[in-house]
């Protein structure tokens, strides 16, 4: 069986799992529409509950991440508190 590049599986990172939350977050920002509907919605709650999710998962894998981890991290949770006082 040939494995085209849609069937291809997704490898679990957690880079990946960083971009999905943040992702969500963008979302619920009203920042980009939601893929599913193409539709702008803003829900702040849920916007703060992602990006809160996001300091969760810097503070319980401290001194367990790779510096391209932790970069990334910060990098994306200095972004989207950014972008967060920046909505009204």
């Amino acid at each position: 069986m040939t494995i085209t590049s849609t069937e291809q599986k997704l490898e679990a990172s957690l880079s990946l799992l960083i971009m999905s939350i943040a992702s969500n977050a963008v979302m619920a920002m009203g920042l980009t529409p939601d893929p599913q509907t193409g539709k702008i919605l803003t829900d702040k709650n849920m916007a703060r509950f992602n990006i809160d999710l996001l300091v969760t998962l810097k503070e319980k894998t401290k001194n367990n991440l790779n510096v391209d981890e932790i970069n990334l991290l910060e990098h994306i949770l200095q972004d989207l508190q950014m972008k967060f006082v920046q909505i009204k």
